[in-house]
């Protein structure tokens, strides 16, 4: 568990609002010396209402969830407590933020969103979809306001339309993925997809990729994983069959183990595509997608949003844009491939691979 407490200095006259339940917030002041009388209770009244139309908390609970560690989800959740870092020293005030992992464990998320309703916290940043479906369904008494991150197909995991839920979508456009696989080896002749069936962010990119495959008469390979050791299994047979690239959407089990896969694919001149730059951080080939650390800092920034504002006119999720390429140079050196021919689809940003 990691906590981290960002506090800053409030003017003398801010009133403090005490927390009284996960969300929610009280404001029963009690006035000593005051009778009994009509004129007593007409001034307390007024006071009470000319509180609760000041914005006057000045102190948040937040609790962050990620779904399991890896580099895409551990990306998203230091931009978001950055970004928690900057809104508190800019507003004055204090924010308190703890961050789990749910290791992609269900009960062990369950347990995690119990704790922060038993915590009362004031809002919920659940990253990766599992994540999100575990908290909103843990909030649903309390309706402590969910801010998810990084859902591919929000409206297929069942997270639109909860009046206590929002969040950011990392939806990737995989017809401009095979565009620039394409637009590589326009000798390609069979594809793999490599994805977990677990997986609700590949469900949607992996039927778009079948169809655009089907369309230009490509064949394709399929082979899914659930475990890292399933995922190295995977990989060695798409190498064996003989492809001519790889896709993965935003898969978040195979992503834990690109670090274990990118030297065999490279090696065997295999590029792999993939949808999140966090990939090819960690050794894929390239990927055409969103930027996560944007994404984190967009989804803090709706999280305080929600806490000052409310709910109310928030809309279900919002479509993060992506549209920059990236590409691992060192990959692609070992692939022997040049990735030239992508300047001409669009901003193209160089990275190596490390291990984070």
């Amino acid at each position: 568990m990691k906590k981290r407490m960002v506090s800053m200095l409030v003017a003398a006259a801010m009133v403090t609002v005490m927390v009284s339940g996960c969300g929610n917030t009280s404001s029963g002041e009690t006035s000593e010396g005051a009778d009994n009388t009509e004129e007593a209770v007409e001034e307390n009244t007024d006071s009470a209402e000319a509180e609760n139309n000041t914005d006057s908390k000045d102190s948040y609970k937040i609790g962050v969830v990620k779904q399991m560690d890896h580099a895409s989800l551990d990306e998203i959740a230091n931009a978001v407590c950055a970004e928690l870092d900057k809104i508190a020293a800019d507003n004055g005030v204090t924010i308190e933020y703890e961050v789990q992992s749910g290791q992609g464990d269900q009960s062990v998320l369950t347990q995690i969103g119990t704790q922060f309703i038993s915590d009362e916290m004031d809002a919920i940043i659940p990253i990766a979809t599992l994540a999100a479906q575990v908290m909103a369904t843990c909030a649903e008494e309390s309706k402590t306001p969910v801010v998810f991150a990084a859902i591919s197909d929000p409206e297929s995991a069942d997270m639109t339309g909860i009046d206590y839920v929002t969040g950011t979508s990392d939806a990737l456009n995989t017809s401009f993925i095979l565009d620039m696989m394409l637009k590589q080896n326009p000798e390609a002749k069979k594809i793999g997809l490599l994805y977990s069936l677990s997986e609700n962010n590949s469900t949607k990119p992996i039927a778009e990729a079948k169809a655009y495959l089907d369309e230009k008469g490509i064949a394709y390979v399929e082979k899914t994983a659930n475990t890292n050791d399933e995922v190295i299994s995977a990989a060695s047979s798409l190498i064996a069959e003989g492809v001519d690239a790889i896709f993965t959407p935003t898969d978040n089990v195979i992503m834990s183990a690109e670090l274990a896969i990118y030297e065999s694919l490279a090696e065997a001149k295999i590029p792999h595509y993939t949808g999140a730059d966090s990939f090819v951080r960690n050794g894929a080939f390239t990927t055409c997608g969103v930027n996560y650390t944007e994404l984190g800092t967009e989804t803090a920034d709706l999280a305080y949003k929600a806490l000052t504002e409310g709910m109310e006119g928030l809309e279900d999720y919002y479509l993060m844009d992506g549209g920059i390429i990236t590409v691992n140079t060192e990959t692609a050196e070992l692939l022997g491939v040049d990735y030239s021919v992508f300047a001409e689809m669009g901003e193209v940003s160089e990275v190596t691979t490390t291990e984070e």
